[in-house]
């Protein structure tokens, strides 16, 4: 059955692609949905006076908000209805990840298969709300403390902006769930990815135009381009890599006949984490900074103002830092994403074991060992990957606009939507293949 997936995935070509319409269709659909999100990122909040929040965001835009801004694609920026993007539906189903560990009812929810995973998924979409609420009322309040920001503040003007706001990171969330449902790839992480990808035509022509005024050097852009291309190529190795842990299952007997015992592997991926670790390092980071400018206090104390100092991009206490954060939050979110000691049982269940090692316990023990030490090589590729645009915006001055979680996000979906479209189109040729098979043997029955 591999080899024969092989050999059609090898033989996909335009022709395929040509001949499978539910696959166009979905593809169009997609299109058509991200199309929609990225003209909401133009339509601004009503009672906004545009020019003066411009103003505002520009001194804070190497902040938190600059890097909810570069996820939201601009419309933080612009203070469009979806400013708030999908970002409150992603805290949400963190927590409720974490909530899962803890709290014994929602375990057992989530072992119930598809019954528990839709009610924990109702639950995001509350948390999603309560999040939504709570952030869109203090955007409101914000902005209202903004010098000439709103032009009629008050309790209209508050309960408009929660509304309009927590509107539109719902009709995000539904827009993002028929994308994975109707169109290709998950849909909420299409629409960061858009929301990222936006902005880059922006950052590639004023790059070139540092180029063209003589601030950068040509040889430096063809250095910067040819660095993107390997780290590129050093995400996607590491996002693919996996070790297989080999599984077998015994011998058994079907009525007279016995059947030799299967043998499988337990893939474990090299960064379980994914995106999650950057972005909680980064946010954490950027958060001091971002309240002491939104506080603009002039009595600021000496060791206070040394702290922000220090914590400031490129500063070496804010690497240290930002590598110490992220091997953390590598090490503990995938101890909540994944449990050794659930796969041990599910296979000692299922009656199949890893071989030098006894079902149960020494199994789980073992899947830990192993887990820890990958774990160990996929923080350092986070670190190095993230760390790299804080090195070159340091040492040399270039405004790189991906950076490192950003550029994990756009490799990942990347691969992710491709693999989708390849398992639709062998699908498709597979489905060609049995249709041929019944018309052939229709064909000799006669």
């Amino acid at each position: 059955m591999a080899s024969a997936a092989e050999q059609l995935a090898s033989n996909l070509n335009f022709s395929a692609f040509a001949k499978a319409e539910d696959l166009k269709k979905r593809i169009w659909f997609t299109v058509g949905a991200l199309l929609v999100y990225r003209l909401g990122t133009y339509i601004p909040l009503p009672g906004i006076n545009p020019d003066a929040f411009a103003q505002a965001f520009s001194s804070q835009s190497k902040g938190v908000l600059g890097m909810f801004n570069m996820f939201a694609g601009g419309a933080v920026e612009r203070m469009a209805i979806f400013a708030l993007g999908i970002m409150p539906y992603i805290s949400a189903s963190i927590i409720m990840q974490l909530m899962t560990s803890v709290i014994p009812t929602l375990e057992a929810l989530k072992k119930e298969g598809e019954q528990g995973r839709k009610v924990i998924n109702q639950y995001t979409r509350y948390g999603t709300v309560l999040l939504a609420l709570v952030q869109a009322y203090g955007i409101a309040v914000g902005l209202e403390g903004g010098n000439g920001i709103v032009s009629d503040p008050g309790m209209f003007f508050r309960i408009s902006t929660v509304i309009t706001l927590v509107g539109g990171t719902m009709f995000l969330m539904w827009l993002g769930e028929q994308i994975t449902a109707r169109g290709i790839g998950n849909g909420i992480s299409l629409i960061i990815f858009a929301g990222i990808v936006a902005g880059l035509p922006q950052a590639i022509s004023g790059t070139l135009e540092l180029g063209r005024t003589g601030a950068l050097s040509t040889g430096l852009i063809l250095a910067i381009i040819v660095l993107a291309v390997v780290v590129i190529a050093l995400i996607v190795f590491f996002e693919r890599a996996q070790r297989r842990l080999l599984i077998q299952y015994p011998k058994r007997q079907v009525g007279n006949r016995m059947f030799q015992g299967d043998t499988s592997h337990l893939p474990l991926k090299l960064n379980t984490a994914g995106v999650i670790p950057p972005i909680f390092a980064s946010s954490l980071l950027l958060l001091p900074a971002t309240v002491a400018g939104f506080s603009q206090t002039t009595n600021m104390p000496a060791w206070a103002s040394t702290v922000l100092a220090a914590l400031g991009h490129g500063q070496p206490l804010y690497m240290a830092f930002y590598a110490a954060m992220i091997v953390f939050f590598a090490f503990f979110y995938t101890a909540i994403v994944f449990n050794p000691k659930d796969t041990a049982d599910q296979l000692k269940k299922h009656s199949g074991f890893i071989p030098g090692y006894r079902p149960g316990e020494r199994t789980a023990d073992y899947i830990d060992y192993v887990l820890t030490r990958i774990t160990v090589v996929g923080a350092i590729y986070l670190v190095l990957v993230c760390l790299l645009p804080e090195f070159l915006i340091s040492a040399t001055g270039v405004p790189f606009y991906l950076g490192g979680t950003s550029l994990l996000i756009v490799v990942s979906v990347t691969l992710d939507t491709v693999a989708q479209i390849q398992g639709h189109l062998i699908a498709h040729q597979y489905e060609g293949l049995i249709k041929k098979s019944k018309l052939r043997g229709g064909k000799k029955a006669r």
